[in-house]
């Protein structure tokens, strides 16, 4: 009896057990928020592992080959979400307010390359494929199921907004804001948009950022992708050109490793086939491999570009330029305006396309005739702008100004000009819909609606330019002119020219990016134009800031646009060591200048070939990779300035100056720096404006005068304890003495006119 006992005992037991493991599996398929079942779901490639919990949650991101860990242990940090912009479930708006709702993921389980993830409060299942490489894991939402509940008021709800990848992201030294990459000298961990499509951004919070990737309903929710990389640092660009060729998109990576990537450009102003020789000739003394043609030069209006008066073969001419261009060893570049018309052109004058975009939207109250001149509206329209040039409606293909409006009942603009722009005045009935005009800030153009093709149309006629001209890069200006969202609107524009270049551009520059346009916008973008007075406190709160900035994202800057201007009444114009600075603090960040070329100040100028040495001399040097780490990073001391030498024999020399404030007496014709070089206190010197002579008090055998090549000069005249000088272009002077006797003498110096 007692065996019999013990078997039923054990049996008793064995049952139990059965029916424990059976429940624990259901409650963990059915209870998804109990840490007690959670599952780890690792999904890796040949450099990184990352692991997410069965609850929704990121567990761990891990660098193989260094044994790093990359993600920072939070606990509120969803790896998926749906975001509603109120809820939109019958039950569910019965309970919360109307508000943005975020549905956060909470529970995940692998079929294969597919996660099928579960969100909390909501009955939505995505379906997000995996594309696991060895340089990048891809994740693209390709379904959504929607579970109906046999009971209660159920339909589909509406998605505003799905976040498709969302990791806390440890800091580490350097974070690309653009890329969206969080990086180190060892590894680097980059979200990246895999198409136009794809909404990329980063919080940062006080040791991660939390990065991420999505989607809006309003641009494309299915089929949009974004990819996870994990790697060394040095591999990250190498990486990210697979993932350009693997889905197609511009070759970014390939750009900034082209060798043209470094050179600086000559921005062509009023260039015609008369002149271009004489510009070809400026630019090479500048040392520029690169010259840009300006829409406006061969065109008078942005839209249809219609041929201007000074280019009377059009393409023809325009072919010769840039021929004449490539024949002198430079690459020809196009800067254009391309999301936008002007208000001369035929897509807003005389009569308007209805693709133009449109910022408020209002309703007339009262009927108007042709000789209205209030406009009575059903909409308040308080916030439209008051600025001159940009108070205009449309209505119909009418367009009307207004001087101004009112913000309480009964609601009107007043004023009102008809038939602006040569457009035709027409009555309208009550009821009508019409809008506010979106004028850009300028204001000289009108912004096209990036929801329809109207900016294709314009892109393919831009491209047709660009290809038939036989230009090899592009400056994307005015890129800030289009309407939200930005983040998508901003790199659309630029998509639609760039994809129908024949040649891509060997890199391009833009006046505004979003993240998709790191692939398009390879060379960071130029600052408009600074006065001479001011270049160098400019240079530091703008090209230098922007230069640290992009460096985080694996791009240059171009250290212009730089004006050319010549002395006149009230300015010295630009000095040589105004573009030694210019020229000195791109090195920092191994970053191209460019220069306006002006060929009436050129010609003006009578320091024209001093200033164009100074940057053929740094591009050259640049572009050989001369400097050294330690020499950029000395560079990049705002404070303290450099010259830069070529000696007979081609070789540099990287040396720090300073400026002798008040030479000859604070004359306001002569510069003047000081620096040590080879035992000896050198100065080197010119006059602003013109030409004289300088009677300097030292003794004749304690100083030389030498050209920029260190050829002996002689002196104009000698005195018993003064020589006398000539004053023009940059020469030497080096002194056998110490550099406060030096300084002293210069001081003292006296500036003789010549009549």
């Amino acid at each position: 009896m007692s065996d019999i006992k013990a078997v039923k005992t054990i049996l008793a037991i064995l049952v139990c057990l059965f029916l424990f493991n059976d429940s624990f599996a259901i409650s963990a398929t059915s209870d998804k928020t109990q840490d007690s079942v959670l599952q780890e779901i690792s999904i890796e490639n040949a450099e990184m592992r990352l692991v997410l919990s069965s609850n929704g949650k990121a567990i761990s991101l891990l660098h193989k080959l260094s044994g790093q860990e990359c993600l920072e242990k939070v606990h509120n940090v969803p790896v998926f979400a749906i975001t509603e912009h109120r809820p939109y479930d019958n039950e569910q708006f019965l309970i919360y307010p109307a508000k943005t709702r975020i549905y956060p993921a909470n529970s995940i389980h692998r079929i294969g390359n597919e996660l099928k993830v579960g969100f909390k409060e909501n009955s939505y299942t995505a379906t997000i494929t995996l594309n696991i490489t060895d340089n990048y894991i891809g994740f693209m939402l390709t379904k959504l199921e929607y579970e109906i509940e046999k009971f209660g008021v159920k339909r589909p709800t509406e998605i505003d907004e799905f976040t498709l990848l969302q990791l806390p992201i440890k800091k580490r030294n350097r974070f690309g804001e653009w890329l969206n990459v969080v990086w180190d000298e060892n590894v680097a961990i980059n979200i990246l948009a895999t198409d136009k499509f794809t909404k990329i951004d980063a919080f940062e919070n006080e040791t991660y950022y939390k990065m991420s990737a999505g989607m809006e309903t309003n641009v494309k929710l299915m089929n949009v992708g974004a990819a996870l990389i994990t790697t060394q640092t040095e591999n990250l660009l190498t990486c990210i050109d697979h993932i350009e060729k693997d889905y197609n998109l511009p070759l970014g990576v390939e750009s900034r490793k082209n060798k043209a990537y470094k050179y600086s450009y000559y921005e062509l102003r009023n260039v015609t086939t008369q002149n271009i020789d004489e510009h070809i000739s400026f630019a090479k003394k500048g040392g520029f491999k690169m010259m840009v043609i300006y829409y406006p030069d061969f065109s008078h209006a942005m839209g249809h570009f219609p041929w201007n008066k000074n280019f009377p073969n059009g393409m023809e001419d325009l072919q010769e330029i840039t021929r004449k261009i490539k024949n002198a060893g430079m690459i020809p570049g196009f800067h254009i305006h391309y999301n936008k018309a002007a208000k001369n052109d035929l897509y807003v004058s005389p009569v308007p396309d209805p693709r133009l975009n449109l910022v408020r939207y209002f309703t007339l109250a009262e009927p108007i005739n042709t000789t209205s001149s209030t406009i009575i509206v059903e909409e308040n329209p308080e916030g439209c702008t008051m600025e001159d040039g940009r108070r205009l409606l449309k209505i119909g293909n009418e367009l009307i100004s207004y001087e101004k409006y009112t913000e309480s009942p009964p609601f009107m603009f007043t004023g009102c000009r008809r038939g602006e722009l040569n457009t035709t005045i027409k009555s309208v009935e009550k009821g009508y819909k019409f809008g506010l005009l979106d004028v850009d800030t300028w204001p000289l153009f009108v912004r096209f609606d990036q929801k329809t093709n109207i900016q294709e149309e314009v892109g393919q006629r831009i491209a047709k330019i660009y290809n038939d001209a036989g230009f090899e890069f592009i400056y994307f200006d005015g890129a800030e002119d289009v309407h939200p969202p930005y983040w998508f609107t901003t790199s659309k524009a630029q998509l639609d020219i760039y994809k129908h270049l024949k040649i891509k551009p060997i890199c391009s520059e833009g006046a505004m990016k979003s993240h998709f346009s790191w692939h398009i916008i390879t060379r960071g973008n130029a600052f408009d134009l600074f006065p001479p007075e001011y270049i160098r406190e400019a240079t530091q709160k703008y090209p230098m800031r922007a230069a640290e900035y992009m460096k985080d994202n694996f791009t240059k800057i171009n250290f212009g646009w730089n004006d050319y201007l010549a002395p006149d009444s009230a300015s010295n114009g630009m000095q040589p060591d105004m573009y030694e600075y210019i020229c000195s603090r791109g090195t920092a960040w191994d970053c191209p200048i460019a220069l306006m070329g002006k060929l009436d100040q050129l010609k003006m100028h009578p320091r024209t070939e001093d200033n164009l040495e100074v940057m053929r001399i740094w591009e050259e040097a640049r572009i050989a990779n001369y400097f050294t780490d330690k020499q950029k990073e000395t560079l990049k001391n705002p404070v303290q300035e450099h010259i830069l030498l070529k000696d007979k024999r081609g070789k540099f020399e990287l040396i720090p100056y300073k400026p002798i404030t008040s030479v000859a007496q604070k004359s306001d014709n002569v510069k003047a720096f000081v620096f040590s070089r080879k035992a000896k206190t050198w100065v080197v010197y010119w006059h602003t404006r013109g030409n004289g002579l300088l009677r300097i008090p030292v003794q004749h055998n304690r100083v030389f005068l030498c050209n920029i090549r260190g050829e002996k000069q002689p002196f104009e005249d000698i005195e018993k304890n003064a020589v006398v000088i000539p004053v023009d272009k940059r020469r030497f002077l080096v002194f056998d003495l110490p550099e406060e006797q030096v300084i002293e003498s210069m001081v003292k110096s006296e500036f003789i006119s010549i009549p």
